[in-house]
């Protein structure tokens, strides 16, 4: 996580104010500072509008057309902030939306969805760690055109990896299962050990269940087959953010 972001703006967009109140409350304990906004759904596509957040807070109670109105002038802004539906109650997720926060019950679980806001809209430092710089290259062009934001440098080989990692603050590595000398699952098993709070995702060109079963016993938070796309990228990323909760 990087620390250029130093503040966060939240619109929080509900027909009833209550529905929110939790999370303004939950956003005045944040570990950054947050300016929360409640807004209908008027004042708030007209904030979006003039470019004023940075996330998107949609109460799924609001009525489908309201949502899409919200959601489209979201993302007419360039450039446009994140998009989470707080609570599904048993609706079909919109589309176009970034992921889903469950609502808070108190205001300690609202302080908690906030961070995981403020989580997905830093930075996220990335090390790519393959072999094949083509392969690097590859996965690098990927990455970057997920929606949320990656700070990425690579590693050619395994120990390479361990010393970066040694050497800066990571928070995510996508690690090339067959390399050379120290293999994909020698290396997780050493990240694991020395970084046991950097998610590992284990890349591989050969879909194999056993590996895949022996890389997620070994701590890896995913298994991922070449090639992949943007939108697998996102979808992991969502649950890495912990975007992906309903309720």
């Amino acid at each position: 996580m990087s620390d250029d972001l130093v503040s966060l703006r939240i619109i929080g967009i509900s027909a009833v104010a209550a529905e929110f109140e939790l999370w303004r409350q939950g956003a005045g304990r944040s570990s950054v500072p947050v300016e929360f906004s409640l807004c209908n759904v008027a004042s708030g596509t007209a904030q979006l509008g003039a470019g004023k957040a940075d996330i998107c807070l949609i109460d799924d109670a609001l009525p489908g057309t309201e949502k899409s109105a919200v959601i489209a002038a979201a993302r007419a802004t360039k450039p446009g902030p994140l998009i989470f539906v707080s609570g599904l109650n048993g609706n079909v997720r919109p589309d176009n939306v970034d992921g889903v926060l469950r609502k808070p019950s108190n205001t300690d679980d609202a302080r908690k969805l906030i961070e995981i806001c403020v989580r997905a809209k830093f930075p996220t430092r990335v090390l790519i760690v393959d072999d094949s710089s083509t392969m690097r290259s590859i996965v690098r062009k990927i990455l970057s055109a997920s929606r949320f934001a990656l700070d990425l440098q690579e590693a050619a080989e395994g120990f390479a990896a361990l010393e970066q990692l040694r050497g800066g603050k990571f928070d995510l590595v996508f690690l090339d299962y067959n390399m050379p000398g120290f293999n994909g699952l020698e290396t997780l098993s050493e990240i694991k050990r020395e970084s046991p709070t950097v998610a590992v995702v284990m890349m591989t060109s050969t879909l194999d269940n056993a590996i895949a079963d022996r890389a997620h016993a070994a701590g890896a938070l995913a298994f991922l087959k070449k090639p992949f796309y943007p939108a697998d990228i996102d979808r992991l990323l969502e649950r890495y953010y912990g975007l992906h909760a309903t309720g």
